[in-house]
């Protein structure tokens, strides 16, 4: 079988994306890809002047692009819940919702509620967006949620006693749980979809080693990454298959096909051990919700 490269992508006219932290590394090549088969793509980014930055080097290499930019603070729920708004009043579709946006390994941090950055933006940003946006969603044929996670996950374990890391932080530990929360979130999702009778498909992604800006707090990566990481195009790969591949299914984890999958094409790889023990999913999800009191709303009445 030949590698799945940008040349798989079906076209996406007439389907509609947003792509968190599209300013810069995968989410910048997966918006540009979406938007170069055709997508009208949302750039979802948190610092206006990067995320228009990135818009204008977009819309010059891809002229015919129909790419919009929207402002977007993982960290803030009032920053979610407005976004999610406007795009709501904005759209009567949305096809293609990609939660990429990162952080990892910052110095002790909180978002603006008060929970730990990586946990806070990484799992708890994205599962409130999804909720705000899951009734339109919903009623969109064939929609699809790409979770990005990454191998760190290998290391996840969910400290349900202590989820913002109160009592001992450890940035690696944390980045961790939060890789494996976005593993644990896509299967759940995917369940409660699928038990509802929702066409909708919720599928994960994770870009190996590929040199991106998320790393700009670990110094080993910045030394390392000449020597071994993939540049940003074939690292989004895994995060465009998961998303355009008709013949993906619901629940599937998509990662390079190399040693370790640390380089390589995208192919189905398994999840982490841990992201299969059920009674944490649904405890992550009675946590998620609680936290940032997001109720998703399953029934086809509550989506309509």
């Amino acid at each position: 079988m030949s590698n799945w490269t940008h040349d798989n992508i079906p076209s996406q006219t007439g389907r509609h994306a947003i792509v968190t932290g599209a300013n810069t590394g995968i989410g910048y090549e997966t918006a540009r890809s979406l938007a170069l088969q055709g997508a009208d793509v949302v750039l979802a980014c948190r610092s206006a002047q990067r995320g228009e930055d990135a818009l204008q080097r977009l819309l010059a290499e891809v002229p015919s692009a129909i790419a919009s930019l929207e402002l977007l603070d993982l960290s803030d729920l009032g920053s979610i819940e407005a976004f999610a708004t406007r795009y709501r009043d904005a759209h009567d579709r949305l096809d293609l919702l990609i939660l990429n946006a990162g952080v990892m390994v910052p110095p002790e941090s909180k978002t603006a509620q008060g929970f730990e950055l990586q946990f806070g933006v990484n799992h708890l940003g994205h599962f409130a967006l999804t909720g705000h946006l899951l009734p339109l969603i919903r009623t969109t044929a064939e929609a699809r949620v790409v979770v990005v996670s990454s191998v760190a996950a290998r290391d996840g374990v969910m400290q349900f006693e202590d989820l913002n890391y109160e009592r001992g932080y450890t940035a690696r530990h944390a980045y961790a749980q939060s890789k494996l929360a976005n593993q644990l979130f896509a299967r759940e999702l995917q369940r409660r979809l699928q038990a509802a009778g929702a066409s909708t498909l919720v599928t994960a992604a994770h870009p190996g080693w590929t040199a991106t800006d998320l790393q700009r707090t670990a110094w080993y990566f910045r030394v390392l990454n000449p020597f071994f990481a993939m540049k940003p195009p074939q690292g989004a790969l895994p995060t465009l298959r998961a998303a355009t591949d008709p013949g993906a299914q619901g629940g599937q984890y998509f990662g390079p096909d190399g040693w370790m999958e640390v380089r390589g094409y995208p192919v189905v790889v398994p999840m982490v051990k841990n992201a299969h023990d059920e009674a944490a999913a649904e405890r992550l999800w009675n946590v998620s919700e609680e936290l940032p009191g997001v109720r998703y709303a399953f029934s086809d009445a509550a989506a309509a």
